[in-house]
């Protein structure tokens, strides 16, 4: 049985695997994924790069209204994959294996460039949203405050 903290970390690797997936950071983070899994065997890395490459066939092949349950699905399994990695080795080589991961996620994590899904939009950095000459502007975000525009004064008609 592993500990809370490794649970949380193979939990964090099943995210970040799940979220990389139709992302520019995916090539890397399939590649290391992978390597990471394959351990220094040519074979199995190769059977984790087809596992990755199916995730990434499945989330890119979900209906609109499937996407989340997949993406649940396909986090729990990497979850679940990373958590019996981990139980089958021994303690020293477990401790060295997680230092990898944490230090694998780290990367993705400061690498991790702004993207979107098919019917989004990801801003890295501000955005103003400005509304004139009888337009409307809306945006929908989570827990975001938008201002309402002041009125048009006589010389902007």
């Amino acid at each position: 049985m592993l500990s809370e903290a490794m649970a949380a970390l193979a939990a964090a690797g099943g995210t970040a695997v799940v979220q990389a997936a139709g992302t520019d950071a995916w090539t890397e983070m399939r590649q290391q994924v992978a390597r990471w899994f394959g351990r220094g065997n040519p074979q199995r890395e190769h059977a984790e790069l087809e596992r990755l490459d199916q995730t990434a066939a499945e989330l890119e092949a979900a209906r609109p209204a499937e996407v989340e349950r997949v993406r649940i699905r396909q986090e729990a399994a990497w979850q679940g994959r990373i958590e019996a990695l981990l139980e089958s080795l021994e303690d020293i080589e477990r401790a060295r294996v997680v230092d990898e991961l944490r230090t694998l996620l780290a990367q993705q994590t400061s690498h991790r460039s702004v993207s979107a899904g098919q019917s989004g939009l990801a801003v890295g950095g501000d955005v103003h949203v400005r509304a004139d000459h009888g337009s409307a502007a809306a945006v929908s975000m989570g827990n975001v405050t938008l201002g309402n525009p002041s009125q048009p004064g006589p010389h902007q008609d």
